[in-house]
């Protein structure tokens, strides 16, 4: 499938999901555009939308906690991403390995 023919939403936005590609821990949720998708694709490294910032984000071009990709996967609907990728840090702003280490229940 053509990076084109995904479904995005009203913004230009497609929800992807990281995950390690050796344990399969889910690492965070970030939102890529196309044109983040093709560098994603591109580079071999996640690069995603800033909604806060409006711009382009190569996770961990400051940090050095950059995301090598496997694998980036779609789901039926055409309308999710799954990145399964070798982590070099922490995930996690806080500087927790993943972004879902909090419990509701």
């Amino acid at each position: 499938m053509d990076v084109s023919s995904l479904k995005y939403d009203d913004r230009g936005l497609i929800p992807c999901i990281v995950q390690d590609a050796d344990t399969l821990e889910v690492l965070m949720m970030a939102w890529m555009s196309e044109e983040s998708l093709r560098l994603t694709l591109e580079r071999g490294q996640t690069v995603f939308w800033s909604r806060s910032r409006h711009e382009l984000w190569h996770k961990g071009a400051t940090s050095g906690n950059v995301q090598d990709l496997v694998s980036l996967k779609y789901d039926c609907d055409a309308d999710t991403l799954l990145a399964l990728v070798h982590p070099a840090g922490p995930a996690c702003h806080t500087g927790a390995r993943s972004c879902f280490y909090r419990d509701l229940s």
